[in-house]
């Protein structure tokens, strides 16, 4: 395991706001990620949830949002009516577009408000699929080959199929199509324009085995064990990732140690190389000749019972509530 832990010399905290919901097509994954970090935070806690209308839910009817699963509708415009220096730390677990993106971690270092996760630079750079490949490509990371489209640009594709297109700026595989003949493309690029006005195209892997590793830390990060997903379906789409049963995650992966080693020391460099902190999923794929790449990094993974970011830490030793004292612990550092 790569680690690099330091002592952390930090405040204790008193009162953390969890941030959920949002208007990106992946709010119900939010709201089941606060769902769980709530119920195991060792800290006191509120909740606020961005309804699917961009207004805001808070105090009981926002726990009634969790209990019900979405919200169509919001009751505060933003920015709400809340008290915000009575937090120490905000937890923004906004999947997708708007929080995911440094929208919401702009708003936070306006307030001064310390936050969980990455900052505005390394969120807005990791959730552009073409930005953050061009960095990594240039740092000497493998990623696989990908042309990038703009909506209403002349189509062109380079690339043979099979191949993958996508929303250049979406999570947790919405809009996203494997394209096996040119003749099913128009579609695929309609599905992907529908959440971004930019798309990229990107190679498939043959006989790819998709691998994760959790980081965890600020300057210094620390690498979890390798995980593999595994699944019967075309590729890990959005159904796939979050309904329970639908995939397999080998925790550890069957890995030989040399392997595991250059995962976690990729995901590492990466995660430096972009300018990371707090925490990310790093996600691999390993073609038949055991060739890496290295996909992308999410830099606010799932939380869902079933997530692999914190399934990843447990098999590493560190338990959940744990984890969530560690992820609020390095926001105040």
């Amino acid at each position: 395991m790569v680690c690099g832990r330091g002592i952390l010399t930090v405040m204790k905290p008193q009162r953390i706001l969890l941030i959920a919901g949002g208007r990106s097509g992946e709010h119900e994954v939010s709201l089941s990620s606060a769902e769980g970090v709530l119920e195991a935070l060792p800290y006191d806690a509120d909740v606020a949830v961005i309804a699917k209308d961009g207004r805001w839910l808070l105090g009981a009817a926002a726990l009634d949002a969790l209990d019900a699963g979405a919200a169509e509708r919001g009751e505060h415009p933003f920015p709400p009516p809340l008290a915000w220096s009575d937090y120490d730390v905000a937890f923004p677990l906004l999947h997708g577009r708007w929080g995911e993106d440094g929208t919401i971690q702009g708003f936070f270092e306006m307030l001064g408000l310390p936050y969980v996760g990455a900052d505005v630079t390394a969120s807005a750079v990791c959730m552009d699929k073409d930005l953050s490949k061009r960095i990594l490509r240039e740092a000497g990371l493998p990623v696989v080959e990908w042309e990038t489209l703009r909506k209403n640009e002349p189509v062109f594709v380079g690339l043979a199929p099979p191949f993958f297109v996508k929303p250049a700026r979406a999570g947790s595989s919405v809009g996203i199509a494997k394209v096996e003949r040119y003749a099913d493309l128009k579609m695929a690029l309609a599905e992907a324009f529908a959440y971004d006005d930019k798309v990229v195209i990107e190679q498939a892997v043959a006989g790819a085995r998709e691998l994760e590793v959790a980081l965890l830390g600020n300057v210094r990060a620390e690498a979890s064990v390798v995980g593999e997903v595994r699944y019967q379906a075309e590729f890990y789409d959005y159904d796939t990732k979050y309904t329970a049963g639908a995939a397999e995650l080998d925790i550890p992966a069957s890995l030989d140690p040399g392997t595991q080693e250059t995962v976690q020391e990729m995901a590492v460099k990466a995660y430096r190389v972009l300018g990371v902190r707090g925490m990310a999923r790093v996600d691999f794929f390993m073609d038949e000749t055991g060739e890496l790449y290295l996909n992308e990094l999410n830099t606010i993974p799932g939380f869902t019972p079933f997530s692999m970011y914190p399934r990843l830490w447990q098999a590493s030793g560190l338990a959940y509530p744990e984890l969530l004292s560690r992820l609020v612990e390095l926001a105040l550092e």
